[in-house]
């Protein structure tokens, strides 16, 4: 970090003048340590983005299996290996607020909530067959060689890749006209969950990719569609995984930045997401509504696990540790060990919350065991169901005032945190 120098160097100097006095050694080493933090932190990063591409990397060779045989048991072992692939993922977004480079980034892998209609077959009934705000809702590229698009008309004869960052990602500039990332992939392989708040997840059928038993038509562009779609992400995650190497954009961006520049990311990136983000906009909201639209991984019923990783990856910050997907482990400095040096009780106040909240993740993973995925939890009349949900928010936002009384602590400035109507201005979700 830039204006760090080894306490031994300084005294050194020093000497020639006068002697260090403890107070400075104090403050230097302090200094030194908080460094170690922010080097740390970027540590986590790489290795969580490395294996994020790792386990994507797994997820296109599954669907390769899948593709070759199309038979339903290749499509669960598919399903599984997306399942897997969020695990790191979702542990990553931590690192989405306060680093610009990943927010910029992230819309490409991660956006949400998508018109699955763009991509391919809807069932009308639920999903209905225009938007007011979308003239792209039930564009199908699946189904079509050709589509206008920003008053421009699309060649999609050949669906690559480039075609889908370039062209149809965010087509006409509307934030719902998701075709790349992980929900992309996920729509493609579970489809449209038509069961509402009642269990159940989607169910496309192996053979809508059966070229010799096509179901739903068009199953050579669908596959040719899931292919170029798990090809990007990968190319994405490749990317964002250099980023954080040594020399990367990523890491040289935050590393080139003062050490309290550093400790402001992170903490932004903590209370950001466990405030605004994952308590407000992916759950609270969610609960008001009583909406499974708001669910995060809707099509596959995995937002149990996807919100308790989120919840994982803050508390992977705050301790400086996180596990591999080989097991293994990363840890070092961490924000635990600088906050505890100057109020050791605070440091257990946070450790006790971030607990209470991985426990509030661990009551929704243990319901949904049960049948009870988010979206039935949500349900309007499912009284237990809805606090369970509720308890996760409460944890989120109590862990939320630790870490500003951290940031309070550490005296960093300049810190904005997200917030969510649905947790500052309930009247206006409405």
């Amino acid at each position: 970090m830039k204006g760090i120098f080894s306490p031994v160097a300084i005294c050194v100097a020093g000497a020639l003048l006068t002697a260090c006095s403890s107070s400075s050694v104090q403050h230097i080493e302090k200094q030194a340590s908080a460094d170690a933090v922010v080097t740390h932190y970027a540590d986590i990063a790489e290795a969580v983005y490395g294996d994020s591409l790792t386990t994507a990397k797994t997820l296109r060779h599954a669907i390769d299996a899948f593709l070759s045989e199309p038979t339903e048991n290749n499509l669960q072992a598919a399903r599984q290996a997306w399942i897997a692939a969020r695990v790191p993922y979702q542990q990553s977004e931590v690192y989405r607020f306060g680093n610009a480079v990943v927010d910029d980034w992230e819309g490409k892998v991660n956006a949400w909530p998508l018109d699955e209609g763009l991509i391919d077959y809807v069932a009308t009934d639920s999903y209905g067959t225009q938007s007011d705000i979308n003239a792209l809702y039930t564009a199908n590229i699946i189904a079509s060689k050709s589509l206008m698009i920003g008053g421009e008309r699309v060649d999609t004869t050949h669906i690559t890749p480039e075609l889908i960052a370039n062209k149809l990602q965010e087509a006409d500039g509307i934030e719902a006209n998701v075709a790349s990332g992980y929900h992309a992939i996920e729509f493609l392989l579970w489809g449209q969950d038509l069961y509402g708040t009642n269990p159940g997840a989607g169910e496309r059928p192996a053979t809508d990719y059966d070229l010799a038993n096509c179901t739903n038509g068009n199953c050579d562009r669908r596959r040719a569609y899931l292919e170029a779609v798990t090809d990007l992400l990968i190319s994405d995650l490749e990317d964002m995984a250099s980023y954080w190497q040594e020399g990367g954009a990523a890491r040289m961006a935050l590393l080139d930045q003062s050490t309290d520049a550093g400790l402001a990311t992170m903490l932004t990136g903590m209370g950001s997401l466990a405030y605004g983000e994952l308590g407000g906009e992916r759950t609270k909201l969610g609960l008001m509504l009583h909406d499974p639209e708001e669910e995060h991984d809707c099509f596959s019923d995995n937002t149990h696990w996807s919100h308790y990783y989120n919840a994982k990856g803050i508390k992977n910050v705050y301790l400086g540790e996180y596990q591999r997907v080989d097991g293994s482990w990363v840890k070092g400095a961490s924000l635990s060990d600088l906050v505890a040096t100057q109020n050791s009780e605070l440091d257990s106040v946070m450790k006790d919350k971030l607990n209470t909240t991985e426990a509030a993740a661990q009551a929704m993973v243990d319901a949904a065991k049960q049948g009870q995925t988010f979206d039935v939890l949500i349900a309007l009349n499912n009284t237990q169901g809805n606090q369970l949900v509720q308890t996760f928010v409460d944890s989120l936002v109590n862990e939320t005032r630790s870490t500003e009384e951290i940031i309070r602590l550490l005296n960093i400035q300049g810190i904005a945190l997200e917030g969510s109507d649905s947790l500052d201005n309930p009247s206006a979700v409405f």
